[in-house]
């Protein structure tokens, strides 16, 4: 194993979500097209993909993207629309974490996490 490389969120309606994506994330997709659309967000791939007869979404896999100030992200992302999943939580040491909705119904996590290193750092 590498490592984790992809995150991908199912969207109903691309244009509305790359636009809200960018907001949130503060980049351009690097790749643009109607079956996907692909940010770099620091080395790590962000996927949307359109939403094609999905019921539901789970909450059995979370993706936790690395923040250096979690209680402005995660207000900023409520600001831009998200929906509160898990407020920021203490859990353990300096550790935080929280989840929201974005406007689709998916769950993105966002940690703060000063302990992790990327192998190559």
């Amino acid at each position: 194993m590498l490592g984790l490389r992809t995150t991908i969120y199912r969207v109903s309606n691309l244009t509305e979500a790359k636009a809200w994506y960018s907001k949130a994330f503060n980049a351009v997709p690097y790749f643009d097209e109607p079956f996907y659309i692909g940010f770099n967000i620091k080395g790590y791939e962000l996927g949307l993909l359109p939403e094609e007869n999905q019921t539901s979404k789970g909450e059995g896999v979370l993706s936790y993207w690395g923040v250096e100030d979690i209680f402005k992200t995660y207000n900023y992302l409520i600001e831009l629309g998200a929906k509160p999943h898990e407020a920021p939580v203490n859990v353990g040491g300096e550790l935080m974490v929280a989840t929201v909705y974005d406007p689709w119904g998916n769950i993105i996590g966002i940690i703060y996490n000063p302990y992790f290193k990327l192998e190559n750092e």
